[in-house]
């Protein structure tokens, strides 16, 4: 059974354990990204030098890889950090952003999926799609998709490749092939600060780093839930009477430190498909 005492668990263990998350990330977003992994409990690690990324992966909890900004130095250390993550057995989630509005970011993708095996993938529904093979529309990292046109998709993409698969938008849809988790918690404004989006993947990282290992299927989907159930009820709560997006970053940060059981108890919109 998943709901707020599974969130809550799953919150106190990143914090217990302060997963090492690296992240070959996006040049946008690695600030971001790091700040919120710190607030969350977690040990940001960054790298986009393929001479580094092995080495730095074989040394964390989870690996982050992020398609945002796909220069060839970033995507050789993507390689390079998902093979050594998968070689000690270390979780590697995947950020496919715009996967399909460019012949390289296809590409890339394509010889992702065939060469890292992943724990988890996080992407909004256009993104999902069409790395699952169907055709999802995009404009640059935008979706426009709903989440729940991806569904069908990310069930057959989870069960293709043993890894989770989390399609995000207003409802977030989480599944392993079989169970289906959808959260309902998060804010229009979050779409206002880039690299929200990429952070909740980042967020995926730690939650999966603490959740049994890269194998452990059982584990991941809750994990992944977790994750962003923490992530919308962050911004939801950094955009009560935010005036704007500028503001709501900030208290982002501030309400991911702070987050306790009784804001997850009065706050979580959980719901099972």
């Amino acid at each position: 059974m998943f709901d707020v005492s599974t969130v809550w668990a799953h919150l106190c263990r990143v914090r217990e354990k302060n997963p090492l998350v690296l992240n070959v990330t996006n040049n946008v977003v690695t600030n971001t990204t790091a700040n919120a992994l710190l607030a969350l409990g977690a040990s940001p690690a960054m790298t986009h030098a393929p001479d580094d990324a092995g080495e730095l992966a074989s040394l964390a909890d989870a690996v982050v890889l992020n398609i945002g900004t796909p220069a060839s130095s970033y995507i050789e250390s993507m390689f390079k950090a998902g093979q050594a993550a998968n070689a000690k057995g270390i979780p590697v989630v995947l950020d496919p952003v715009a996967a399909g509005a460019t012949a390289y970011r296809r590409e890339v993708v394509a010889e992702l999926l065939k060469r890292v095996r992943l724990a988890a993938i996080r992407g909004n529904a256009s993104e999902i799609l069409y790395v699952a093979g169907e055709q999802g529309s995009s404009k640059g990292a935008d979706s426009t998709n709903a989440s729940e046109e991806a569904l069908d998709a990310a069930r057959a993409l989870a069960e293709r490749l043993g890894a989770v698969v989390c399609v995000s938008g207003a409802r977030d849809v989480i599944t392993d092939g079989r169970s289906v988790l959808a959260v309902d918690n998060g804010h229009p404004m979050m779409t206002k600060v880039t690299g929200l989006g990429c952070t909740a993947t980042a967020l995926v990282g730690a939650f999966t780093a603490c959740a049994g290992g890269a194998d452990d299927m059982g584990g991941r989907l809750p994990a992944t839930t977790a994750a962003m159930a923490v992530m919308g009820l962050a911004g939801e709560v950094a955009a009560q009477d935010a005036p704007g997006p500028g503001t709501l970053q900030v208290r982002f940060l501030d309400s991911l430190y702070a987050m306790d059981e009784e804001l997850i108890r009065s706050r979580l919109k959980l719901a099972a498909l």
